[in-house]
């Protein structure tokens, strides 16, 4: 030991006070402590664990969760773009665009990366239609994204280009354009900001109007800009041009002529139907009140109901026809055979029936042009229930129409084991039953189509169809002059005449129901017919809500549109005169008031 260490194992430590003492540190007890062998056994196996835990990590990403993060990886760089689609046009039996898409540039921000001082925020909301206040609620949604207006103008995004906010870009969508607009609102419907159907055309044909979108995979920058692709891109497969059986022409004076006519009754609601009679084809279907397609702010349920297809009613006098075919067809009867309808009213099971007038002998045929309720319910109880529920279901009624359209209905019809004689009896005027302006116009098809009631189409199908055969020829025929002696001097609706066209039909005037019972001052007017009469091309029928200007008779209020619809539309439709009349002078004849 050398002289350094003998000096220093006797040295004190330094002097730092009386009360220190002299510890020497050779004699420290923490350097006379052995430590225990297993610390460093225990610190190498740890160092060793981590060592394996690193290795089968290693091992884990390299070779058994290679996929996995490769796509993580691939999402930092790489995208899946959407090709759209275009959406298929909705177009009339002509031709004529009824719905399209056009391009529409939308606005979105990140608003992380915003940059924007107080008066350009102001210009910005200014420009997107909103407040300063709206502008910030929402860049405060999301700071990654967050659409700020959806579908603007061209000359919107412009500008809004032009003020350069940092932050703020644009991306092209499509939007749908409508240009018949009210007209056929509710033939053709229209789309979300999504471009799905919500309703009509747009709803009921949404899977081939969309077509099927195409992908594109790229590579982009950290400022979102495409710099590769990756791989092969898969196309998009358009949406498919839906040609409807709807004419434009006809629609929009359809819908022209029942708006005038809502207004001059003061009315609070109507609807017409035009079938082409040869083809089951729909040519028009219009309702009043309606909406623009292109600009749906603030609807009302009123404007947006498709009454022709969703409103059941019950349909008065318009069933008077079939009950006489029934009846023709039965051998029961023959038009001229004579019914005694003196003295204007009938006693069954201690109710009466009435006429709107007396009448004393009538033919069947009379008592349609009359529209006596007591000769068309001496003539129904004649039958058996069933018979009339069986004719009543083979001509549609109480089953929803084979129509490819949304919110059509099936109306009521109860089983004719429950009816009672007192309701077999209001049934056959119609009452006790409800029916939709649709079912009631391809009801009426059976007499246009000689017996045959025929499918009907909202899509074009230009070639005859075949239909189900509920009366003879001949009794349908019968009828058809029936109606004709309706609608013309002497019956309900003289002001159904048409110039240059026979035309037959009839009228329905009924209260409108309440709760469980009727309203006293509440009507619903109508009007059926076709024309020409020996070889009818079409069916229209017509219905006005509650009309409140002093008229309500369905020879009134529902025929006028009937006569100027049936004559526009037979000229479209390129189909001869076949008589010479003057309808001003019928029409100025006092029509019969039907019962109801």
């Amino acid at each position: 030991m050398g002289w350094w260490s003998r000096w220093k194992d006797r040295a004190p430590l330094p002097h730092r006070g009386a009360s220190s003492r002299t510890v020497m540190y050779a004699t420290s007890p923490l350097l006379a402590a052995k430590t225990p062998p297993w610390r460093s056994k225990f610190l190498v196996a740890c160092l060793g664990l981590g060592f394996c835990v690193l290795l089968g990590r290693a091992v884990y990403i390299q070779l058994i969760g290679t996929d996995f993060y490769q796509r993580q990886g691939e999402i930092r760089y790489a995208r899946t773009l959407t090709l759209p689609a275009n959406r298929g046009r909705i177009i009339d039996r002509n031709g004529l665009i009824l719905a399209t898409s056009v391009p529409a540039p939308s606005i979105w921000a990140i608003p992380k990366d915003l940059e924007a001082g107080r008066a350009e925020k102001r210009e910005l909301a200014r420009l997107l239609g909103m407040t300063v206040a709206e502008l910030e609620r929402r860049l405060g949604d999301n700071p990654n994204f967050v659409w700020l207006k959806r579908q603007v103008d061209e000359s919107v995004a412009e500008q809004v280009k032009k003020l350069g906010v940092k932050g703020v870009h644009q991306v092209r969508e499509y939007k749908r354009k409508y240009p018949e607009g009210e007209a056929a609102a509710h033939v053709v419907g229209f789309t979300n900001v999504e471009d799905r159907g919500q309703e009509g055309i747009e709803l009921a044909f949404q899977n081939e109007l969309a077509g099927r979108d195409g992908t594109r995979r790229v590579i982009k920058d950290r400022l979102g800009r495409v710099v590769e692709d990756l791989g092969e891109s898969v196309n998009p497969v358009d949406g498919r041009d839906i040609e409807l059986s709807i004419d434009s022409k006809v629609q929009f004076f359809a819908y022209q002529r029942l708006r005038d006519a809502v207004a001059e009754h003061k009315a609070k609601a109507g609807s017409v139907v035009v079938l082409d009679a040869q083809t089951g084809e729909v040519l028009a279907l219009a309702n009043y009140p309606s909406y623009s397609p292109d600009n749906r702010q603030n609807l009302t349920g009123a404007q947006l109901r498709n009454r022709a297809l969703t409103d059941t009613f019950e349909p008065g006098s318009t069933m008077k026809p079939f009950i006489a075919a029934l009846a023709l067809e039965s051998g029961r009867v023959r038009p001229d055979t004579v019914i005694h309808t003196a003295p204007g009213y009938l006693q069954i099971t201690g109710s009466t029936i009435r006429d709107a007038h007396p009448h004393n002998a009538l033919t069947v045929a009379e008592v349609i042009q009359k529209s006596s309720n007591v000769g068309t319910v001496k003539m129904a109880m004649q039958m058996q229930p069933r018979e009339m529920w069986e004719l009543f279901t083979e001509i549609g009624l109480g089953q929803r129409p084979q129509l490819r359209f949304p919110g059509v209905v099936s109306g009521r019809l109860r089983p004719y084991k429950s009816w009672r004689p007192i309701e077999q009896a209001t049934m056959s005027y119609g009452y006790g039953l409800s029916v939709s302006l649709f079912q009631l116009a391809r009801a009426y098809t059976v007499f246009a189509r000689d017996g045959e009631l025929i499918p009907v189409s909202i899509t074009k199908n230009p070639e005859p169809t075949g239909g189900i055969r509920v009366f003879s020829p001949e009794t349908a025929q019968a009828v058809r002059r029936m109606l004709q002696m309706a609608a013309g001097p002497g019956g309900t609706a003289p002001k159904a005449q048409t110039v240059g066209y026979s035309v037959g039909g009839k009228t329905g005037t009924a209260h409108k129901q309440e709760g469980r019972g009727y309203a006293g001052n509440k009507y619903r007017s109508w009007f059926v017919g076709l024309a020409p009469v020996e070889k009818p091309r079409i069916v229209v029928a017509v219905m006005i809500d509650e009309p409140s200007n002093g008229k309500y008779y369905g020879g009134d209020v529902a025929a006028p549109v009937f006569s100027e619809v049936v004559q526009q539309t037979l000229r479209m439709m390129g189909v001869p005169p076949d008589i010479e009349v003057r309808p001003a002078i019928v029409a100025s004849q006092p029509a019969v008031e039907e019962s109801f």
